[in-house]
């Protein structure tokens, strides 16, 4: 039976039915409230009845902190999911609750990013984003009749691949300008990013006890490898470059007088300091397109034009098809001209 009240400026409308937990919700008008009770019985009678209560009590900014503690922060890299978090949470869209989110405000959400100018992957990882944590509201936070709001909407199509490389006295500028910074450890990430074609994440938590300067192999261990790492072969030969450069970083055995690894990070900073110095760096030289992943795609190609096989490369680079090495390799013409003779 429903029960029907006004309470101030409000009608309290309340369904209760033997077996179920009551619903109750508030409305603006009397007919608002009977039209929903009239609902809700119709539903409970026809067995098609879902409690939605935990979805309407609960905002989205609550959501995303639960989000991010339960999934978010088991990611082996969490801190791009987490700046995702953090980027919704500073949203209005936050105070809302679940229940009441429509798939138009993510269109118009969509549609005001790009009007930023955010690139169409961003936008898509973010709306990415929601869409799970939806699902997992659905399916593991007792809401199963909560609709997933972002399915209803046009998603942005992705990112165009780049294929930025390092153009002619690029490298010698960059490394110039790394070395007179105030982090020792920037120009040494930017020479091993390009000898080594590590990502960002797996450079900066290289360590020691994984490299043998002898016989130059980097052997990353098991927990390294997992499907989520993407980009790490299970062991990884050294150029000689690379050797040269981690040799002049290598802490020094003073009572040997030589150089002898210890453990620990070969790259004792962190990767957003780095990323800061790099910023400035680029957009002092006048060269604000180039990223740092960019350097992936310049290190990937380096190997080709060095007469490397396809699966040679792939076995350095990490990649798991020759689709995906294919996406980061970007010759260029003047490369062959001495092998075309």
């Amino acid at each position: 039976m429903a029960y029907i009240k006004k309470r101030g400026e409000y009608w309290r409308a309340e369904v209760r039915r033997k077996g179920h937990k009551p619903a109750y919700r508030t409305f603006d008008t009397q007919a608002e409230a009977q039209k929903w009770a009239r609902r809700i019985e119709a539903d409970i009678d026809t067995g098609i009845y879902v409690d939605n209560s935990a979805a309407e009590k609960m905002t989205f900014a609550e959501a995303l902190q639960q989000y991010k503690l339960d999934v978010a922060s088991k990611k082996r890299h969490p801190m791009q999911e987490n700046g995702r978090i953090d980027r919704w949470l500073r949203n209005d869209l936050s105070f809302r609750t679940l229940a009441n989110l429509k798939g138009a405000d993510f269109a118009k959400y969509r549609d005001q990013r790009r009007a930023q100018g955010r690139a169409e992957n961003t936008i898509r990882l973010e709306l990415q984003l929601v869409s799970h944590l939806y699902e997992i509201a659905r399916k593991e936070w007792g809401m199963e009749g909560l609709m997933n709001p972002v399915k209803n909407i046009r998603k942005p199509s992705g990112s165009r691949a780049r294929n930025r490389r390092l153009e002619a006295g690029e490298y010698d500028q960059i490394l110039r300008a790394l070395s007179k910074s105030s982090n020792r450890y920037a120009a040494v990430a930017f020479v091993l990013a390009i000898e080594t074609t590590l990502r960002q994440g797996v450079l900066f938590s290289l360590r020691w006890e994984w490299i043998d300067l002898t016989t130059r192999l980097v052997r990353f261990p098991e927990t390294m490898l997992s499907t989520s790492n993407k980009g790490v072969p299970a062991i990884l030969p050294l150029s000689s470059r690379a050797i040269t450069v981690l040799t002049a970083t290598c802490p020094m055995n003073d009572a040997e007088m030589r150089v002898k690894p210890s453990s620990g990070l070969v790259l004792p900073t962190t990767p957003n300091a780095v990323r800061l110095i790099w910023k400035r760096v680029v957009e002092e030289l006048e060269i604000p397109d180039l990223r740092w992943h960019d350097l992936r795609h310049e290190a990937a190609s380096r190997l080709f034009e060095r007469g490397l096989h396809p699966m040679e490369v792939a076995s350095i680079t990490g990649h798991r098809s020759m689709q995906m090495l294919k996406r980061y390799t970007h010759l260029k013409p003047e490369s062959l001209l001495i092998r075309l003779g």
